[in-house]
């Protein structure tokens, strides 16, 4: 039977019982949850200077740290907090945070004489806020929106509240005390923090549910080609004369052969055909000079 002990803290006196025979000097924590955060201070000062002294990959090194990482986690889910307005999972935060707080907890030295909390805090934020810049946007964008849009989403709940409806363009603007354009800009950003697959199902349920986005992506549409060359041609068009311009409409306008045009002009089929290469030779001219 491990013999009971007490350790006596600041604000209560927490019941523990000691570990294996070979670290009797040390408690072990039954509850570290339980554990009040002045008395797991204390407790962590305990540990942090045994395990100064125990060897890397033993049992002993291993149960005093994981007692440390149990006895502080209430510090990354403080941190955690802060990133509420992300669409990760808390859980998903509190994994990542404690990778920190593991990190702070291998390179902290009791001798330094600061706190283990303000020392790991600085960790355990650095290690989410890197998860989120590594792997939480679909495309890269600049840091300065990656921050413009956790303010707006900060922004937009507590309008929401408050607003009982979903804020507008510039009632964000308004409390953020910047320009409508830039929370125009951090929105549009937000689109990059995440993507979907293509071959993803339209629906969980139903009869899209066999169907894929990629189903609904149609083909590249050959007549956007032929807008932009009309929005080209026009105003060159409009610079010839009209002869000029009534050979073009009766020969691609009204799909006249050279021949019904000539009739209509009184000239030859032949000079038609003059007429249109010099014509046409001109518009090309102006299409590759624009």
């Amino acid at each position: 039977m491990p013999e009971a002990t007490e350790v006596h803290g600041a604000s209560r006196t927490v019941s523990v019982s000691r570990p294996a025979p070979y670290i009797p000097e040390l408690p072990r924590v039954e509850r570290p949850s339980a554990v009040s955060p002045q008395d797991s201070r204390e407790l962590s000062k305990l540990f942090f200077s045994r395990l100064a002294t125990l060897e890397e990959g033993t049992p002993e090194h291993q149960y005093v740290r994981n007692t440390l990482v149990e006895l502080n986690l209430s510090l990354v889910k403080f941190a955690a907090a802060r990133f509420r307005s992300r669409s990760e999972s808390t859980e998903e935060i509190v994994q990542v945070g404690t990778i920190g707080l593991i990190k702070a907890i291998n390179r902290f030295e009791l001798a330094r004489g600061i706190e283990f909390a303000s020392f790991a805090m600085p960790c355990v934020i650095g290690e989410i806020k890197r998860f989120f810049r590594d792997t939480s946007w679909a495309v890269h964008v600049p840091r300065r929106l990656q921050e413009l849009r956790i303010e707006l989403a900060r922004a937009t709940d507590l309008l929401h509240q408050s607003l009982d409806r979903a804020p507008t363009t510039k009632e964000l603007a308004v409390h953020l005390g910047i320009d409508e354009e830039n929370v125009m800009e951090g929105l549009l950003a937000s689109n990059a923090y995440s993507a979907g697959s293509l071959d993803m199902p339209l629906d969980d349920s139903g009869e899209d549910a066999s169907h894929s986005l990629a189903d609904r992506v149609g083909a590249l549409d050959p007549a956007l080609e032929t807008v932009e060359t009309v929005g080209t041609l026009k105003p060159l068009i409009d610079g010839l004369d009209a002869r000029d311009r009534r050979i073009l409409q009766m020969r691609f306008g009204d799909e006249m052969t050279q021949a019904q045009i000539g009739v209509e002009l009184g000239v030859s089929q032949m000079h038609v055909s003059r007429l249109l290469t010099r014509i046409t030779a001109r518009l090309r001219r102006g299409m590759l000079a624009g």
